[in-house]
């Protein structure tokens, strides 16, 4: 059975995305610790609230130093929601907080043009290019969201999908092994379901 850790650093539904996991067959495991984490054949960065708090828990906690090992050992590393944004080099949320860079780019207020700030609830992500993570999904899947930022991808060839709120925005990102996407795909049933067990294969 796949193993996947979920990192733990007190910010984010993680027992939500367990739960997912659990039910598309994976031996999944809430963890912050390390040993723990580097046994797993994949790695989950969750994540719900402010940017700069986020850091500087996975600062003190050695995540960030964990997170970038995993990738160097070629491990699949997915983020989710605001674990998407951290893996980008930046955010000007709040007083603005430095990311782990592992992907270049900023994140950003979401410009929805006139729509209400957050975005909440379900939006068609729009695949620029096939992906082993977006197997089966078809040409736009909707998806749920809950999010006032997102990133500005330095360089197009990381985007993997695009949603569209007053502005288009990149929503899904990758650079095998390391992916990462806005929405949550534990709260976006079936289709949710199908692109964290298409992660599980990879890491398998």
């Amino acid at each position: 059975m796949t193993r996947i850790a979920i990192l733990d650093y007190g910010m984010g539904n993680l027992r939500s995305v367990e739960k997912a996991l659990e039910r598309v067959g994976a031996d999944a495991e809430i963890t912050s610790d390390r040993a723990r984490a580097e046994a797993a054949d994949g790695v989950i960065l969750p994540g719900v609230g402010a940017f700069p708090r986020a850091m500087e828990r996975i600062r003190e906690l050695g995540l960030d130093e964990l997170i970038a090992e995993r990738i160097e050992a070629r491990t699949p590393v997915l983020g989710i929601c605001l674990g998407l944004q951290l893996l980008f080099e930046s955010s000007v949320e709040n007083e603005g907080g430095i990311g782990l860079a592992l992907l270049g780019g900023m994140v950003a207020p979401l410009e929805a043009n006139g729509y209400k700030v957050p975005h909440i609830g379900w939006s068609p992500v729009r695949w620029a290019h096939t992906s082993r993570l977006a197997e089966g999904l078809g040409e736009e899947t909707p998806f749920y969201f809950v999010h006032s930022f997102a990133p500005r991808p330095a360089t197009e060839g990381d985007v993997l999908g695009t949603a569209a709120y007053g502005e288009r925005f990149a929503c899904a990102v990758e650079r095998p092994p390391l992916y990462g996407v806005q929405f949550h795909p534990e709260k976006s049933s079936s289709a949710g379901l199908q692109l964290l067990d298409n992660f599980v294969r990879i890491c398998s």
